[in-house]
């Protein structure tokens, strides 16, 4: 699918659906000045493109029991096309990443991994991520502290 046309109402809606993303539909309308009707159809037209990918809950890792992040550095052992979607399988099965990118440079992705604890990470490390998966190589920072995290893009530039 290729690339929706946004106006400046479009990304208006964007912008205030990334920071309150359960607002009405009516506090949005009035916020960007559209009537109700149209406001929705222009929701519904974001959401049908896929601008909109969804709505979830942003949930605190730390609240939950998650309290360490870790960036995992991968290496692949074999870089053909079986390899690689065996290990994107393996990646898109295990709850503990919740972000997989392939990469330029001398590693071939970064995982973002959240668990419980080192021993959870150590579990995670040594039973999945070495074990069978076609990794040549890993090297894993944790997280200390966020300094800033937002899934909110910078829509302001593209008006």
């Amino acid at each position: 699918m290729g690339e929706l046309r946004l106006d400046r109402t479009d990304l208006a809606l964007l912008a205030v659906l990334q920071v309150e993303g359960r607002i009405s539909n009516s506090d949005l309308a009035e916020r960007i000045n559209l009537s109700a009707s149209a406001c929705l159809r222009r929701v519904q037209r974001l959401e049908e493109g896929g601008v909109i990918a969804g709505y979830a809950a942003l949930v605190d890792p730390a609240r939950v029991g998650l309290g360490l992040q870790a960036f995992v550095r991968v290496q692949l052992a074999r870089h053909d096309a079986d390899a690689i979607t065996d290990f994107s399988q393996r990646v898109n099965a295990w709850d503990e990443v919740v972000a997989c990118h392939a990469l330029t440079g001398d590693m071939d992705y970064l995982l973002q991994v959240v668990v419980r604890d080192l021993d959870h990470f150590s579990r995670f490390l040594l039973d999945r991520l070495l074990n069978g998966s076609g990794v040549a190589d890993v090297n894993s920072s944790f997280v200390l502290r966020a300094v800033k995290q937002t899934r909110r893009l910078a829509l302001d530039h593209l008006a």
